[in-house]
This record gives C-alpha cells, structure tokens and sequence, in this order.
C-alpha cells in the first residue's frame, strides 16, 4: 500500500503567497510519507474577476509558481498533482489544466477541464467560467504513478459521471476531482458527488479543494473539505472547511492542511470482483 496526501490551501492572486503555502504541503507529506501530493484547482491563483484571471496567467516555463513546484518535486522526490492557469491561443482566454509532475520534477501530464462552470440564477449570481476559460477537447488515459493508475479530471467535471465512467472503463483506479467549489453547492452536493463517483467507478477518489475567502472583500468564497474515499464510498479522511450557506470556515484559513490516507489497490480488486458491475451494453451504449 502507499500513502497518498490531499492538500487544503486557500490561493488568492499572489503566486508567491499561493507557493509558500504549497512548499509547506510538500514538507508536510514527506515528513508523512506520502507517495504523492494532490494539491487543488487553481493553486496557482484565484483572481477576482474574469479580466485579473486573464491578466496574471503566465505560461508554465515562466510561471514562478509552476517552477517553484517543480523545484520541490526534484528536492522531494515526490510527485505533485496541481490545478493551475495556462495561456489560451490569442490571449484572451486561460486554459484550467491539472499538471502531474513527477518525482524528478517534470511535467509528464497535462489534463485540460472538460466542463465549465456556467450559472445564471434568476435575481442570484451569474458565474461563468468560459468569460475566461478555454474548454478542454479530450480525455486523458490514465495512467501510472507510485498511487495506482490515475485518472485526472477537474471541480465541475464531478457533475458528469460519464467522464469518471470512461476513465474507469479505460482502467482507473483513482480519480481526481481538484476543486474550487462554491460554498452553497458545496454544502448541497460535494460529499454526495465524490461519494457516488468512488461508489459507481469502484476507484478511490481524491479531491483537493480551495477553503476559505480568497481576497479581503470576500467576494469569493471556496468550500474546502477535502477528501479522500475509498472504492466501496466510504469517507476516509477529510479536512474542514464552510459548515453552512453563511460560508464562515471551520479553522484558521491561512494555515494550508493535508490529509493521508493508505491507497490499498487489492482492495480495489476486491471491490470490483465481489461487486461485479455488468453493464447491459446490449441495451444501451458503452461509455469508452
């Protein structure tokens, strides 16, 4: 078995801060003995509208975030899975990409968010992502670490079972869901999502997440709880974060968590082969 470590940050748009505070997650699942390190959606930054997002975005060879990270990866020996901002083609979009960098510090996947968070609520909120994000175009295989083989996908991407399905099918033992999810729609639905993605895949699911107020006016808001559940659904680990609609967090924010959880994959095995789930493609189509 090998030990898997989900980190808790609460990124605001300064790159530096948002880099020490994930220097201090790698130190903190060495000294556990994590084999890798999963840290959340954006960790790179979180700006405060559509216009800051496009303006701080830099590519991941000048990204002092990105290269700082990578420095740890090599220092550590330690793969890291991150959420950060790359540039789009022409400039007026940024790319939400998941990057697995491995333990000599090189980026050897690179996933790009499929689905966008695109809501209108009457008299409520407008929150669209695509103002500023470019939409990925595949799905990435999954593929080998030192936790099992991964399958990589993004916060709103949780909503979408087809997506976890296929990456299952294609042999993934563990799913990603690194997020940034809204305070009312993590009370609602977060736990109950990551649940039944690990339940219906029989895969271990970890999600990093955002907690906290990132800026002072409070203008945006992340529900945190991370999390890592095992392939019968079962809650392994998780760390706090907001308890109700009113967004207050549970903790201090300014000090970034982790989590540890042993990923048993017999146990995934054991899972798969006493709960056989025999799909009836005969009635209806395979998700490949």
């Amino acid at each position: 078995m090998a030990i898997a470590a989900v980190g808790q940050i609460c990124s605001t748009a300064s790159m530096a801060h948002n880099l020490q505070q994930c220097r201090l997650l790698v130190q903190k699942a060495v000294s556990a003995g994590a084999k890798a390190l999963f840290l959340p959606e954006a960790s790179d930054y979180i700006a405060s509208s559509a216009t800051e997002t496009v303006s701080l975005v830099k590519s991941v060879t000048d990204s002092e975030f990105v290269l700082g990270l990578q420095d740890e990866a090599r220092n550590a020996r330690l793969p890291i899975n991150v959420g950060v901002h790359e540039p789009a083609e022409g400039g007026k979009k940024v790319k939400n990409t998941l990057l697995w960098i491995d333990d000599k510090g090189e980026i050897v996947q690179r996933y790009q968010k499929l689905h966008l968070f695109d809501v209108e609520i009457k008299n409520g909120p407008i929150l669209k992502e695509s103002n500023s994000v470019e939409k990925g175009e595949s799905i990435l295989s999954p593929f080998d670490t030192p936790v099992g083989k991964v399958g990589l996908m993004i916060c709103f991407d949780l909503r979408f079972p087809e997506l976890s399905l296929s990456l299952r099918h294609r042999g993934a033992q563990l799913l990603t869901y690194p997020s940034a999810f809204t305070v009312p729609t993590g009370v609602a639905h977060w736990s109950t999502l990551l649940r039944s993605r690990a339940i219906e895949t029989q895969s271990y699911v970890v999600a990093a997440a955002q907690c906290g107020p990132h800026n002072d006016a409070g203008t945006r808001k992340s529900y945190g709880h991370s999390m890592i559940v095992s392939p019968w659904g079962e809650i392994l680990v998780e760390l706090g974060g907001a308890n109700n609609m009113d967004g207050k967090v549970t903790g201090r924010r300014d000090i970034p968590e982790i989590a540890i959880a042993e990923i048993d994959l017999p146990y995934v095995e054991k899972v798969r082969r006493e709960m056989p789930l025999l799909r009836r493609t005969d009635v209806y189509p395979e998700i490949e």
